[in-house]
């Protein structure tokens, strides 16, 4: 009797851990599949533009750079100044709450880099 109750009791543990980590499992799921993702943010009247490479893993951003494709000298200097800045903003943050505004000086870029952003969480969206 005592090895059926003990049996028991094994398998009610088990079956509680099972179940604790299927739900675990299914509340980490995001709405954004992990990658590496790649977009064009367009700003400006010319327009101006950057190009924003970002990486998710459940929906955070892990890594983010910033590449400048200005060739006006103030402009370049803007772009780059913001992509120094906006790791230290985004990195750690769930991707769809990242909205930046003014950033480093710039207040132009930040627009470019929210519609890469967008871009990418279209990218990245789970169909």
């Amino acid at each position: 009797m005592r090895s059926q109750t003990r049996k028991m009791l094994l398998t009610t543990a088990l079956t509680l851990v099972l179940a604790g980590a299927a739900e675990a499992e299914g509340a980490r799921k995001t709405p954004y599949a992990d990658g590496v993702y790649t977009a064009t943010g367009e700003y400006g009247g010319q327009p101006s533009h950057i190009t924003v490479r970002a990486t998710l893993k459940d929906g955070i951003i892990t890594t983010v750079t910033v590449t400048p494709h200005a060739y006006v000298p103030r402009s370049l200097e803007l772009q780059r100044a913001f992509a120094a800045a906006v790791p230290k903003v985004v990195v750690g943050k769930r991707i769809d709450e990242v909205r930046v505004r003014k950033l480093a000086g710039s207040s132009g870029t930040p627009k470019g880099f929210n519609d890469a952003i967008r871009q990418i969480r279209q990218q990245a969206a789970r169909g």
